[in-house]
């Protein structure tokens, strides 16, 4: 029997936030003031699962941590949302993994320290965390090299139990976005990567050619996965293998610090869909938490409860791209239909001027 919403499989992490605003690090032992800095939980999986929880989801988290002070302040901090750390490992002699975010009026560079990242194994998920859970997310797929291997077993023994699972890809350090991630994308009912992560995972996929979301959407749904693009202030787009294509819009929101923003995206959009909201109201609720987030420094700080996401997401838009379509083939149709009708009665006419003398015989 089910007692969690979701279980979140990913990296644990700190984030060291520095707001530079208009100065740029330089080498030479130059010292610049900045405008803000702090320490705050990070990692794509955390900030997704504090997401949920906040939205009133019963959410768990895998992880691994060092044995050090910043293991302990990432697990505390995961506790404090809310968020069950039963399942989170802290491997002794090891280091917690950590990320400088450099931001600089809405863009920002990112400079990690994997320490334990990338060293959580299938085998470190135990089979209770999935007999009690409704929903499994995989967080930062190309950081997790150690689960690689043993994804593909997960997400199966997932599915048989009845599981939806979904994965969020974040970037690829190495580059390839392959590391066998598009033959896996028929168990994962929702890819949620961003729209350059989504062009280079479909060209990695052998179709170097999608050149926009759209494209590349099409390409990973036919790869048997819902793919999910966020696409930042031009909302979010969905294609799925049934032929359903949806678009959101974006809150027209001024971001203050953008970190994590598309892991609240995740955790908006899965909590409603746990709830069993459709998929246009799920696209609203995590279009409206992701753009809410910014409103904060680090990933979890302006984090959204249910209430305030609603009430943003009842002013977005979703439009039905493939009802969109018919409508407009089916609008060109009707007109070509019309003006070949109208052609037709115009030679009749001119016919009937032509050749008065036939046609009154």
């Amino acid at each position: 029997m089910t007692d969690m919403d979701l279980l979140v499989v990913g990296e644990l992490n700190a984030d060291v936030i520095v707001e530079c605003g208009d100065v740029r690090p330089a080498f030479g032992q130059v010292e610049e003031i900045v405008e803000d800095a702090t320490i705050v939980l990070g990692n794509s999986g955390a900030i997704t699962a504090c997401g949920a929880a906040r939205l009133g989801a019963r959410v768990a988290m895998v992880g691994v941590v060092g044995d050090d002070w910043l293991g302990e302040f990432v697990l505390d901090r995961l506790r404090e949302r809310g968020v069950d750390t039963t399942y989170c490992l802290r491997r002794p002699g090891r280091r917690t993994g950590m990320s400088v975010v450099l931001g600089a009026r809405g863009d920002r560079s990112i400079l990690t320290f994997p320490g334990e990242i990338g060293r959580l194994a299938a085998s470190d998920v135990p089979a209770e965390a999935l007999d009690a859970a409704r929903h499994l997310h995989v967080s930062s797929y190309f950081l997790q090299r150690d689960l690689w291997s043993g994804l593909p077993g997960l997400l199966r023994a997932a599915r048989e139990r009845g599981l939806t699972t979904s994965i969020d890809p974040n970037w690829d350090p190495g580059r390839s976005f392959d590391h066998g991630l598009p033959v896996l994308l028929p168990l994962v009912d929702y890819l949620l990567p961003n729209e350059a992560e989504a062009l280079h995972i479909a060209a990695a996929s052998g179709h170097p050619g999608a050149g926009s979301a759209s494209e590349a959407a099409a390409v990973l749904a036919s790869l048997g996965t819902g793919a999910v693009i966020k696409c930042g202030a031009e909302g979010a787009l969905l294609h799925r293998p049934d032929g359903t294509r949806l678009r959101v819009t974006a809150p027209e929101i001024t971001p203050l610090e953008t970190t994590g923003a598309e892991d609240s995206f995740d955790a908006g959009l899965l909590t409603a869909l746990l709830t069993g909201r459709d998929l246009a109201a799920a696209l609203r609720t995590a279009s409206a938490c992701g753009a809410l987030s910014t409103q904060g420094a680090g990933g979890t700080a302006a984090q959204p409860d249910a209430a305030r996401a609603d009430a943003l997401a009842a002013t977005l838009t979703v439009v039905d791209l493939a009802a969109t379509e018919t409508e407009t083939a089916t609008a060109i149709a009707a007109a070509a239909v019309t003006e070949t009708a109208t052609e037709t009665a115009t030679a009749t006419t001119d016919l009937t001027a032509t050749h008065p003398q036939e046609n009154q015989q």
